[in-house]
């Protein structure tokens, strides 16, 4: 029988993703992020991001992405719907061909796992 590890990150809030790098869809707020990938295969990718305030665009190409708030705020503004802000807990899904802004109110830490179609 072959032992399969389990893959972990302790203590999210505390955990190092990296040097910052500018946000290349931001809008206002010269915003930077970081990010690290805890597993992930050629379809599925799971791990942590962090964003600091400001506003950006992004869109769901290709991928479905699944993601659960672990701290600060955000604003998502999409088209035609009522713009919705998700805090400490909050799960949102942005199914492939998604296509919206974030509005970070405060340094945003997300983990997240995406899908490619």
């Amino acid at each position: 029988m072959t032992t399969i590890p389990t893959l972990a990150i302790h203590g999210t809030a505390a955990t190092d993703l990296g040097p910052h790098a500018p946000k290349p869809t931001s809008i206002e707020g010269a915003q930077t992020e970081a990010s690290t990938s805890v597993w992930a295969t050629d379809r599925i990718d799971t791990g942590l991001w962090e964003c600091t305030p400001g506003v950006f665009t992004a869109e769901r190409n290709g991928y479905s992405e699944i993601c659960t708030i672990l701290s600060g705020r955000v604003t998502i503004e999409v088209e035609g719907a009522e713009p919705e802000e998700f805090g400490p807990g909050d799960v949102m899904v942005m199914p492939s061909g998604w296509r919206g802004t974030w509005r970070i109110h405060e340094p945003l830490r997300k983990h997240y796992t995406t899908i490619n179609d």
